[in-house]
């Protein structure tokens, strides 16, 4: 018996032109369009209508709905997408006007983590993101999820759970919670453990399809799955890179960041994004040629803000600037390098730039330093060998009390050389 692959769902996409919006609507609905194709989705129209504030009852206007209930019949949609989270009444009001499935942009992101979402830690996120987001829309989403059997908004671990009431839902709210908190504390042990390294990490940042997993392997060959959709980077990974000098320096890929993200889902992942709690230097990988450049990387900035990592040490990187041809492409450059001073040029796909990185991100590590001259015990010959690695070996030299140091290296690292010293000359 041959199987037959069902047809993709069938997309209509709608947006509202409100006032004092940061985003192009038309932007945002080809943005969102890329999210809903990246969910297995496919695109039959979209829409937008100007409105001064969103309709409580259906989002948009009553005759906006008439007249798209027409037009998503002709396109033979049957699917409704809209940009903005919708409330649960606003869901219903629109499900029941148009008699057709109803699904927000947050939806359709969740969709995609649970598509994404490889490791355990990563698919209890999903699952408690998705039900934070299902509690209050739990009145009446089956029956919306019954007429059709399916599709956005109905995959991963927390569709068995639509049918079930809210307080199995809050009990499974708590159990998720008390995983996620136990997995949180094995991640802090294990970066406990890799602090006493010494490492200087550098975390990529940036909003979705900026090119920080291709960035990723440019500068450290990590094999990094890279994929032109939007959050194919969902579980963070962390590489050894060498810089110039022989300097050992690790680098970790993190998801990259979208425009209207759900707060739950910002929640959720703060275990994910942890890694960027230890970051000492947040490189923000940006899609140079991208016309919405400044307002991604606002959008960016907005959201480390809500981690709490506004302060954090961060170098700007214009990444694709290959893309950057002729007189139009090099008056950019020439702007952006004039308004963010100390940014720089690479292209991930050409290697254009990325020794230049190399080296400033070898600064940048060098730049918190401590600048030692020591005696330690020939006993402590491995010592010698973490300073090469993590640190500047500027000289040594084998006298009778030892081996002679002088390096930049580390601030744990020249403490614990002092400490050796120091043992050393007690003993002594």
């Amino acid at each position: 018996m041959i199987e037959t692959q069902a047809p993709a769902e069938r997309a209509y996409l709608v947006a509202l032109d409100l006032p004092r919006s940061r985003f192009d609507p038309d932007d945002s609905l080809d943005e969102l369009g890329s999210l809903v194709v990246a969910a297995g989705t496919d695109v039959v129209g979209k829409s937008v209508q100007r409105r001064r504030s969103p309709d409580p009852h259906t989002w948009m206007g009553k005759g906006k709905v008439t007249e798209l209930g027409v037009a998503m019949k002709a396109a033979k949609a049957d699917l409704l997408v809209t940009d903005d989270e919708l409330t649960p009444q606003q869901q219903r009001g629109l499900e029941s006007a148009l008699n057709i499935r109803v699904v927000d942009r947050s939806a359709v992101i969740l969709d995609i983590f649970a598509r994404h979402a490889q490791t355990k830690e990563g698919r209890v996120q999903v699952e408690l993101a998705q039900l934070e987001y299902m509690r209050p829309r739990l009145r009446g989403i089956w029956k919306g999820l019954s007429r059709l059997g399916g599709g956005i908004g109905t995959r991963g671990p927390g569709e068995s759970l639509l049918e079930t009431d809210r307080r199995v839902v809050e009990r499974r709210l708590l159990d998720l919670k008390a995983r996620l908190d136990e997995v949180g504390k094995q991640r802090e042990r294990s970066r406990r453990s890799r602090g006493k390294e010494g490492l200087f990490l550098a975390a990529l940042v940036g909003y979705t399809n900026a090119g920080k997993s291709t960035l990723m392997n440019a500068l450290s060959g990590a094999g990094v799955l890279v994929a032109d959709q939007p959050f194919a980077t969902l579980d963070p990974t962390t590489r050894r890179t060498e810089l110039p000098g022989g300097t050992l320096l690790l680098l970790s890929d993190t998801v990259g960041f979208v425009n209207k993200l759900p707060p739950t889902l910002i929640a959720a992942f703060r275990a994910t994004l942890a890694e960027l709690n230890d970051a000492d230097l947040l490189v923000h990988v940006v899609d140079t040629p991208h016309p919405n450049l400044h307002e991604r990387i606002l959008v960016v900035r907005e959201t480390l803000a809500s981690l709490d990592l506004a302060d954090r040490k961060s170098l700007l990187v214009f990444n694709k600037s290959d893309r950057l041809r002729g007189p139009e492409g090099d008056a950019l450059r020439e702007a952006l390098g004039a308004e963010f001073p100390g940014a720089v040029f690479v292209s991930a796909t050409t290697g254009a730039g990325i020794d230049a990185l190399r080296v400033r991100l070898g600064e940048l590590a060098a730049s918190e330093w401590k600048h030692v001259k020591v005696t330690v015990p020939y006993s402590s010959g491995a010592l010698v060998q973490r300073v090469r690695e993590r640190g500047a070996l500027r000289a040594t030299g084998y006298g009778e009390a030892g081996i002679e140091i002088e390096a930049d290296v580390p601030a744990e690292l020249a403490s614990e050389l002092r400490q050796h010293a120091n043992g050393h000359h007690a003993r002594r």
